[in-house]
């Protein structure tokens, strides 16, 4: 992903479903809250999953405020 100051989302993960799939759709409905283009969460969201799911939550909350 391309080096933005994207603005911090506020989307709160902890205490939450676990599925990676809930984690991701929630982020992006609040990334979207956030102004962030669907450019840029299309670039987020293929990094995430390029991995593991360690590496999905740790590339999320990276651009969490409050995770």
């Amino acid at each position: 992903m391309a080096n933005k100051n994207l603005p911090k989302v506020d989307c709160k993960l902890s205490g939450r479903d676990g599925n990676a799939f809930f984690i991701m759709g929630r982020f992006q409905g609040a990334a979207k809250k956030a102004g962030w283009s669907q450019e840029d969460i299309d670039a987020l969201m293929e990094e995430a999953m390029s991995s593991n799911y360690d590496h999905l939550l740790h590339t999320i909350m990276q651009h969490c405020e409050n995770p």
